[in-house]
């Protein structure tokens, strides 16, 4: 079918067909009942671990076709499945259906003076569009989410990982089948054709409701630069740790560590350490040490240079950029206002964390600090939707309007009033 598409220039064609299908599924979604939505959800979870062998399989195949390509190892860890993460990616979509349906909650109501009672509630946003890349999971977890908000949604992952997401989006179908829920609810674009994202970010002729892209800087970059529909979107997760001077150095080594080397190819992971240059003397060589034995690059600032000498100097650039691999950035500062001038000037506004003891010190890195997560004394790799305990997500958003930090199922919704009167008119 993808040669066909391609060939007969019927993209077009067949992503406005997606389009109008989601849409009137979305209309049914809506009005679903919680019951129905956790039946759903369970049964798809259900289906992935009975389809484990078969989602390895088309993984492996996924996993053959990168062989000589130049996609560095962070990339490779993405796409790869195994039995456990196959198991977290059903327990992933267990969670969400336990979660309080957020779909008629009262976010607020009040009452006026001329007796109207007025009522804030959530609804969904209709239909979403995700636009993903490497990571086969986002399937499962996006899926599920915006199923949860009442959302028909339209996934469109990259070739790198076709096979594995069509064999976890069988997986959703099935799930959706079995609770009498429409299958267009949940529908995987059948190209890997670069116009059909093009064709989800002019919305489908009204279509869709919202872009999410979760990718790389040049995917995010395009479907910002693109869209004539609202994005929830980051265009790179640039996220510092700063130790302070009041910062426990054991502490400072565990969480450093672990922020930059538990998985180097999350957008949570760290990409530059600032240090107190008042603790230089004590702090310094032992965290550089610590990255190296745990088989990260150096890029060092002049300053951090002439206290030890041999490391990689670090440019301009490196300060501007997320690595996604065993690469960190390192720089002393003075101190917290140091710090946070540095995080101003280069920060991508994703996630940022402190390892500090003095109150004020913490208070003002929170207070000054513009980015979507702030962390105390935690690694920054706990932004994540799941570590906040929502369940999933489907990425973080660093803008500021609607949704920001993890998109789970309650920034899935919008809202809209309900007002409730006895006959009032207004004079």
């Amino acid at each position: 079918m993808l040669d066909t598409v391609s060939q007969t220039g019927g993209i077009d064609a067949l992503m406005q067909d997606i389009g109008a299908r989601a849409k009137a599924a979305s209309r049914p979604l809506a009005m679903a009942s919680t019951d129905a939505k956790n039946r759903a959800l369970n049964a798809m979870a259900d289906a992935i671990v009975a389809a484990t062998p078969e989602i390895l399989a088309a993984n492996a195949a996924d996993l053959k076709a990168t062989e000589g390509s130049a996609m560095l190892p962070s990339f490779v860890d993405r796409l790869t499945l195994s039995e456990k993460r196959i198991a977290d990616m059903a327990e992933g979509i267990r969670a969400i259906a336990a979660f309080q349906d957020p779909v008629g909650d009262i976010i607020a109501e009040w009452d006026r003076p001329n007796g109207l009672h007025i009522e804030r509630v959530r609804t969904p946003l209709g239909v979403i569009g995700v636009i993903y890349e490497s990571r086969p999971n986002v399937t499962a977890d996006a899926g599920a989410l915006c199923l949860k908000a009442g959302n028909a949604v339209i996934l469109r992952g990259g070739s790198d990982s076709a096979q594995s997401s069509r064999a976890i989006h069988a997986c959703l179908q099935r799930g959706l089948k079995q609770a009498g829920l429409p299958e267009d609810a949940i529908q995987l674009v059948p190209t890997t054709d670069r116009a059909a994202v093009g064709a989800m970010l002019s919305g489908l002729n009204g279509a869709i409701d919202v872009i999410v892209p979760r990718g790389g800087k040049s995917l995010v970059g395009r479907v910002q630069s693109e869209a004539r529909v609202p994005v929830f979107a980051h265009l790179e997760g640039l996220c510092h740790v700063y130790v302070d001077a009041s910062g426990d150095l054991d502490m400072a080594l565990k969480i450093v560590v672990n922020a930059k080397m538990r998985r180097t190819g999350v957008c949570g992971a760290a990409e530059t350490l600032l240090i107190d240059r008042a603790v230089a003397a004590t702090h310094l060589k032992p965290l550089i040490e610590a990255l190296q034995k745990a088989g990260c690059e150096i890029r060092a600032s002049a300053d951090v240079l002439a206290l030890l000498p041999g490391l990689k100097p670090a440019t301009e650039e490196d300060w501007r950029t997320e690595y996604l691999d065993a690469v960190i950035s390192v720089a002393l500062v003075d101190g917290v206002t140091g710090a946070i001038a540095h995080i101003d000037r280069y920060s991508s506004h994703h996630t940022e964390a402190v390892i500090a003891e003095d109150p004020e010190v913490v208070e003002r890195f929170f207070r000054e600090i513009d980015s979507a997560i702030l962390l105390h004394n935690a690694s920054t790799q706990f932004a994540d939707g799941g570590e906040f305990g929502m369940g999933g997500e489907i990425g973080i958003a660093t803008g500021k309007m609607h949704a920001r930090g993890p998109v789970g199922v309650e920034q899935l919704t919008s809202f809209k009033y309900r007002v409730r009167g006895t006959g009032q008119t207004r004079p």
